[in-house]
């Protein structure tokens, strides 16, 4: 098989604001809850901070160049609220405005479509330390002024919006009950329902967030929101773990209460009978708020979770893996390359939205990256996964599936939130002495791949 791709297939790549940017104090930009969880002793690995990342405030020219060597059409970057309005609600930083319209020109200028994603966990520490940000319903609202401000000013040279990045991440994982979150804010709870209220008010933030957009564009746009929702993958493809698999992509993770109202217009009634009185409050209006039309799904994969059927009350059992399970260089990242291509499949099937064109807006890996006695990285390993990957989506493609792009992230090593610098997610190797980027192996490869409109 040749494992071509539609002329017309997205190749890109993806980064995140705080992930790369730096200059964190430049211009009127004010704290983010990450920038004050990277001061709580032992939060991050070896006390790294996002102050500088890769400095890609001032180098973004030079990024840029090295997009288009890689040959990409379409680069994904999130935008900074604490940049655009420093206070979380009030008057807008024009200063903060102006670098994302330079960076948006120098993309247009290099033939490369933005595709900008409002808000990838970065929250202004202002309304974490107002009213504890997610945790209030005010936060959508705020989000959603925000997002007007962002849009009437850079709709004319950006059409590709996606409103929040990930909810499970800076909801589940940066709140908690009686554990310490890893992920800023870093907040305990005292309620698993407390805890749900915070992904609830996301969600009200995208749909708000997806009005918004629509009514300050001053031009024709998409609006997506992205998800990285827990894959449910069968053991192995008979039709009863087939089944199994559906069943238990309801109650895997959070799907049930953040894929499933967002796409369906409801939570799914297996997590609600399970999260009982933990179940958030949802006001009259709420689900029709959550349920916006969306011109395409963002999907973030990078591992799954195995199922198969079972003789027991759920119908389905979600596998343990065995300790000798492949994985890349970080505690999560189980190489599971079916995912792209049942991720995709439970949009369609499981979830009944075979209307929604999807994006992959997220797929990469962390590898053990060294430079070698010629100056290079070879990393393998990376092609390795990847190239299943890639398969795995084309094969949605071939079973008609609407897959209609493929974001690799990252382009370049960055600030791996609590993992700080000491994991590489990049095809650019960054030195973060000297600010020098240096092409990898992957890069190259990559770069094939989008030459040859096929996996190589």
């Amino acid at each position: 098989m040749s494992y071509k791709f539609p002329n017309n297939f997205i190749w890109g790549a993806a980064t995140s604001a705080y992930q790369i940017e730096g200059a964190a104090t430049e211009n009127n930009r004010q704290p983010s809850v990450w920038d004050t969880f990277c001061t709580i002793p032992n939060r991050v690995v070896n006390g790294d901070t996002g102050e500088v990342a890769c400095d890609h405030y001032h180098r973004y020219e030079t990024d840029v160049k090295l997009m288009g060597e890689l040959g990409i059409k379409d680069y994904r970057f999130s935008i900074a609220w604490p940049r655009i309005i420093p206070a979380g609600r009030g008057s807008v930083n024009e200063a903060g405005v102006d670098f994302y319209k330079r960076l948006a020109d120098c993309l247009l200028e290099h033939g490369i479509i933005p595709h900008a994603t409002l808000f990838h966990w970065d929250s202004p520490q202002a309304l974490e330390d107002l009213y504890g940000s997610w945790q209030r319903r005010q936060m959508a609202q705020d989000y959603a002024d925000y997002v007007t401000a962002v849009v009437s000013r850079l709709g004319d040279r950006i059409t590709h919006w996606m409103t929040l990045n990930e909810i499970s991440c800076f909801t589940h994982m940066g709140y908690a009950v009686d554990a310490t979150p890893v992920h800023a804010p870093g907040t305990q709870l005292t309620s698993k329902k407390a805890v749900w209220q915070t992904s609830h008010h996301a969600l009200l933030g995208h749909g708000l967030g997806c009005q918004a957009i629509r009514a300050a564009s001053p031009r024709s746009c998409k609006v997506s929101l992205v998800d990285n929702f827990c894959v449910t993958v069968p053991l192995y493809e008979s039709p009863e773990n087939i089944a199994a698999t559906q069943k238990a992509f309801h109650t895997c993770g959070s799907n049930g209460g953040i894929i499933f109202p967002a796409l369906t217009g409801a939570y799914s009634p297996a997590l609600l009978e399970i999260l009982g009185e933990d179940a958030p409050d949802i006001q009259a209006g709420d689900l029709e708020i959550i349920h916006q039309p969306l011109d395409y799904l963002g999907l973030n994969i990078y591992k799954g979770a195995y199922v198969r059927a079972i003789d027991n009350e759920q119908g389905y059992e979600i596998l343990d893996l065995p300790k000798g399970y492949p994985k890349m260089h970080m505690p999560w990242l189980n190489i599971v390359p079916e995912s792209i291509y049942w991720g995709i499949r439970h949009v369609s099937d499981t979830l009944g939205r075979k209307d929604l064109p999807i994006l992959i807006t997220e797929n990469g890996c962390a590898a053990q990256d060294e430079i070698n006695a010629q100056g290079e990285v070879i990393d393998s390993d990376r092609i390795l996964y990847l190239r299943q990957y890639l398969k795995s989506a084309h094969r949605a493609l071939s079973e008609g599936y609407p897959l209609t792009g493929y974001f690799l992230w990252s382009l370049m090593d960055n600030f791996e939130w609590s993992w700080g610098y000491d994991r590489r997610f990049g095809i650019i190797y960054i030195d973060y002495q000297t600010q020098q980027r240096l092409p990898k192996a992957s890069f190259h490869w990559y770069r094939e791949c989008i030459r040859q409109n096929r996996v190589v």
